[in-house]
């Protein structure tokens, strides 16, 4: 295919007006510091830039292994694509990072100011702060009208923006760009989604999705029109021209489609660009002490006793309260010991439920065996190489450090309350002479520490994309070794529950980083992985708990099978040809 033809272009140059003396006093030929001649050495090669033939940005970003791959992405889309795509590359492979490229390149171009980048909830902060750490471009989460007149770039949820409070104010806005994370739930004309979408004034938009199609022709139909009307003609033409009859999967001709994408949409594919190493998981089983076990048993007895009676509702703080209390247990006495200590302070219970819970509390504070503490020292004896350890709570991770340090191990300490200076600083500690990183969930979030090879999964998070997030520290762009993942287990225990679901049942361990919530977004059971834990585990008999959870576990299998169907429909449909040259 003919390269298309790219208009040469001189960027737009923006100077303070003490910039403009400078640039003056150099014009006359005086120049008398450094930083005059350094700013007129930069004006002159910035002038000199013709279109996109390279990325101005890269000196500019941060924290980044610059992957070829990555930089012919974003260099297509600009050059090629005229700034509107769908990112469609595998998962895993870095479709924020191609966006912030796009994003920053268009910036200090001089093109783009005004910027919306719609995600789901749950990715706000996290885009939030990929955008600010990595490519120094601060973004708002807005949580209130007024922020669409405050500021030029936002970053908002779908379900939000298009909500009447939000979408009147967004209908008076042109945007200079807009970005769409996981744009597959745009896949029907018909909603709400799409309408609002379509209805945002945008020059450039980016759709991101690692499914642009995963049931039929017309979802893959619905996106290009999003992006780009009239390019696959209209509906009418396109079932014409591409569906036989009643298939709705496969076109009548996969190369002149292809041909058609190849317009609109870069799908870069895993084995193609880069190679992983492997990654081997390790079930360690501990059996708790009499005391921690008794511990256990008389907490977890007292919460089946009184969760399944209590309301459902989002605001319901007893019932949220003991899922945290049944979490806690199975992580440490010490996380257990400061929950019931609040809760039998809490006015929220009766009398007799408070001096039940300070029993609890007398019990959690007794304990003085921990078979998990001894595990972990005996692993991190084993060997000399950097380990991350991640707990979910403070109290563990406090008895953890000093533990730790009783045994003569140097590590690093690294939690949410903690300021920016000192999580950075912990990390560098790291990478330098500290052996263990000793992390909450907070350390799993947005750190590259590919440095390490291995990582202790102290306790198994409920929510299945927190240890997915744990995972991706290490075994991520840029590891070079195979990576070891040990994850404790108590047995008699909810973690049984949990290793026979996301083990047994779907293989988690096996996944690719991304695949996960792929698979759990299909789950056809509107509650959270966690709310269904929870509700199985409380039921009153065993035999019904174990009914409960073959159910459950039979639906992610399904849900597994689903994904692997889609990812196979669109290995036949998309194939190869929609990388970018040289990723082939």
């Amino acid at each position: 295919m003919t390269e298309a033809y790219a208009p040469r272009h001189v960027p737009e140059l923006r100077f303070s007006p003490e910039d403009f003396a400078i640039l003056n006093e150099v014009q006359d030929g005086i120049v008398e510091d450094s930083r005059s001649w350094l700013l007129n050495l930069d004006a002159n090669a910035l002038s000199l830039k013709s279109g996109f033939e390279e990325l101005l940005c890269l000196p500019l970003v941060r924290g980044l292994r610059k992957y070829d791959f990555q930089i012919k992405t974003a260099l297509k889309v600009l050059r090629e694509l005229r700034g509107r795509a769908i990112l469609a590359d595998e998962v895993g492979l870095g479709k924020t990072i191609e966006a912030g490229l796009i994003a920053k390149e268009l910036m200090i171009r001089g093109l783009v100011r005004k910027v919306l980048i719609l995600v789901p909830a749950s990715l706000t902060e996290q885009w939030r702060d990929e955008m600010q750490e990595k490519f120094g471009i601060p973004f708002e989460v807005t949580d209130e009208v007024e922020d669409w007149a405050r500021h030029d770039r936002l970053i908002c949820s779908l379900d939000t923006a298009k909500s009447p409070r939000h979408s009147v104010n967004i209908e008076g806005i042109t945007f200079d760009l807009v970005i769409v994370d996981e744009a597959h739930k745009l896949k029907n004309r018909l909603t709400l989604n799409w309408k609002f979408v379509n209805g945002i004034r945008k020059k450039y938009l980016l759709l991101l999705t690692a499914t642009p199609v995963q049931n039929d022709l017309e979802e893959l139909f619905n996106l290009v029109t999003l992006l780009k009307p009239g390019q696959l003609g209209t509906w009418g033409q396109f079932k014409k021209r591409f569906l036989a009859a009643g298939d709705k999967r496969m076109p009548k001709d996969v190369g002149d489609l292809r041909g058609l994408l190849f317009e609109v949409m870069i799908r870069n594919r895993r084995g193609n660009v880069l190679t992983l190493p492997p990654r081997r998981a390790h079930l360690a089983r501990i059996t708790f002490s009499p005391g921690e076990r008794r511990l256990y048993d008389e907490v977890t007895a007292y919460i089946r006793s009184r969760y399944p009676r209590l309301d459902r509702k989002e605001a319901s703080v007893n019932r949220l309260a003991l899922m945290i209390l049944q979490k806690e247990v199975g992580s440490s006495s010490f996380a257990a010991a400061a929950t019931l200590r609040r809760l039998s302070e809490s006015e929220q219970f009766t009398f007799e439920e408070r001096e039940q819970l300070s029993r609890l509390r007398d019990m959690a504070v007794s304990v003085d065996r921990h078979e998990k503490g001894g595990k972990l020292v005996e692993f991190l004896g084993k060997f000399d190489d950097k380990v991350l350890v991640f707990t979910q709570y403070l109290p563990t991770l406090s008895y953890l450090d000093g533990l730790l340090k009783q045994e003569g191990f140097s590590h690093s300490l690294f939690h949410g309350g903690m300021d920016a200076w000192t999580k950075e600083e912990s990390v560098r500690k790291f990478k330098g002479d500290a052996k263990v990183f000793l992390s909450t969930e907070a350390g799993g979030e947005g750190r590259n520490l590919q440095f390490a090879n291995k990582l202790v999964n102290y306790d198994l998070p409920w929510n299945p994309l927190r240890l997915e997030q744990r995972i991706g520290r290490i075994h991520r762009v840029g590891q070079e070794r195979e990576c070891q993942i040990v994850s404790f287990w108590t047995e008699r225990t909810i973690d049984e529950y949990i290793l026979e679901l996301l083990d047994k049942k779907i293989d988690m361990f096996e996944l690719v980083v991304g695949e996960l919530d792929l698979i759990l977004g299909s789950v056809e059971d509107r509650r959270s992985f966690e709310e269904v834990l929870m509700d199985i585990w409380s039921m009153e008999s065993e035999a019904e708990r174990r009914r409960e959870l073959e159910r459950f576990g039979g639906e992610l299998l399904d849900a597994k099978k689903r994904y692997a169907a889609v990812k196979s429909y669109q290995e036949g449909l998309l194939g190869s040809s929609l990388a970018v040259e040289g990723s082939t």
